[in-house]
């Protein structure tokens, strides 16, 4: 089976083929950062790092660009809101998002573009634009001209008639209400930068077609964001650089949002639940799991409960693989995944049916540890720790042991507990067990669970 996705633009699924064979060049609509991420924002970057992740794993050598909207109406609104410089705004929240995406484990993209380092390249193309008769300047903004591109609308399937796109603070000498602002006037106190239009700064969706002509050529193989984005950003996206004379995106993909009482998550709307407080009362790998295992075009509500089952299901995976490995040792990842797995990674990113196959692996698993069936054991968690390496949830990856330094937290941490338990073990010896008790429920106060097993007490993580 090939592998396939579903296409926005074709609405349907079709089979991934490459532009260049064995490479795949993707782009994302990154952060726009006038504020700290919150869970919905990390999905869609988490969602297209297993992309990305599977990608590589198929043999293929991944471009993937993720860019930083660090200017544009939202970030000068908290400006003025905050009376911070906008630049020290969007610098803080760049930060955070990025330590969001590292906290739930997803690799780096090849590239992290800003809007405001680019600002040459949206001017060769405005220049452009307007010499071939899409765009036009008025009064220091330069507008794109909708109707001079027939495609316009195509991919969130409107009628330009239907449309309605009221005018923006100071986007004055429209020639259609429609058009939209690629670049816009300066305005007092605004920062800016000089053009042969006067001094101005970039609107929201030029930059995105600036930096995938810049790093991805004249045609890539997919472009992904959010659901949100398909109109206005997307389609004024297309617009831009297919009138400028790019083939752009082979494949749109989109993710769906985390929701809340069946409204999305959004700053805007008071209802987003940040991840640095996520990262607080939930482990990070568990937040992984909660926000991966849903198929990237579903909706999730969002709850504590609902973390809390992801939390109890991914805590079965973990006791197989440290119950196989005790019984075990070290086993390595098998070379490849079971092909089931692979058909549902396949089949337009099925994590979902995935997963099920990783789930019946660790139910063979313990059948076979229940069994002592060494040889059994060892090579379900082969194929567990490959299906989880795919997905980035393996917990003997090193990513999810060590801290920020590189120190290895998880050995520093079993040898503390392990003095502790010496100390629980001699209490009960001694028949102290109201001691014992208590320094076990110290422990799970401090997020620890202990089991007692034949071999000796066992520790696990329960929150961090």
């Amino acid at each position: 089976m090939s592998l396939r996705l579903y296409d926005t633009n074709a609405r349907q699924v079709r089979d991934f083929v490459p532009l260049v064979p064995g490479c795949v060049s993707m782009y994302l609509c990154g952060a726009t950062v006038q504020g700290a991420p919150h869970i919905g924002h990390i999905r869609s970057n988490l969602n297209f790092d297993v992309l990305s992740r599977w990608f590589t794993y198929r043999g293929y050598d991944v471009t993937f660009v993720r860019n930083v909207t660090d200017i544009d109406d939202k970030v000068i609104k908290k400006e003025h809101e905050l009376g911070v410089p906008w630049w020290q705004i969007a610098y803080a929240n760049e930060r955070a998002f990025n330590d969001g995406y590292e906290a739930l484990g997803c690799l780096r993209p090849s590239v992290e573009p800003r809007a405001t380092g680019h600002v040459p390249e949206m001017i060769d193309m405005m220049q452009a634009l307007i010499a071939k008769g899409h765009a036009y300047a008025a009064d220091g903004n330069v507008y794109f001209d909708v109707r001079s591109y027939p495609g316009y609308l195509e991919l969130s399937n409107q009628q330009l008639e239907n449309l309605r796109q009221p005018e923006g603070e100071g986007e004055t000498g429209k020639r259609d209400p429609r058009d939209f602002a690629m670049w816009k006037a300066a305005k007092e106190g605004e920062p800016s930068w000089t053009t042969p239009w006067g001094r101005g700064r970039p609107g929201w969706h030029l930059e995105c077609s600036a930096m995938v002509h810049k790093y991805l050529g004249r045609a890539f193989d997919i472009h992904g964001g959010g659901l949100d984005l398909i109109f206005p950003h997307h389609e004024n996206e297309i617009a831009q650089s297919k009138a400028f004379g790019d083939d752009f995106a082979n494949f749109w993909v989109h993710n769906a949002w985390v929701t809340m009482s069946g409204e999305k998550m959004s700053k805007s709307l008071g209802n987003s639940v940040l991840i640095s407080e996520m990262v607080q009362r939930w482990r990070p790998i568990v937040l992984r799991y909660y926000l991966a295992a849903p198929h990237y075009r579903s909706m999730i509500e969002y709850s504590e409960e609902a973390i809390a089952e992801a939390e109890t299901s991914f805590a079965r995976i973990e006791g197989f693989i440290q119950r196989a490995t005790e019984l075990c040792g070290p086993v390595e990842p098998a070379a490849e995944v079971p092909p089931a797995f692979a058909e549902a990674m396949d089949d337009d990113l099925g994590v979902p049916q995935a997963l099920a196959v990783l789930h019946t692996a660790v139910r063979q698993g313990n059948s076979a540890l229940t069994a002592d069936d060494k040889e059994g054991a060892a090579a379900r968690l082969a194929e567990v720790r490959a299906m989880l390496g795919v997905l980035g949830l393996d917990p003997l990856d090193p990513q999810w042991s060590t801290g920020a330094g590189g120190e290895d937290l998880h050995g520093v941490v079993d040898s503390l507990v392990h003095l502790v338990l010496e100390q629980r073990e001699a209490a009960r010896a001694r028949k102290d067990f109201a001691s014992a008790d208590a320094i076990r429920d110290q422990l799970g106060k401090s997020g620890l669970a202990i089991e007692d097993t034949p071999s000796g007490p066992r520790w696990t993580i329960t929150k961090q």
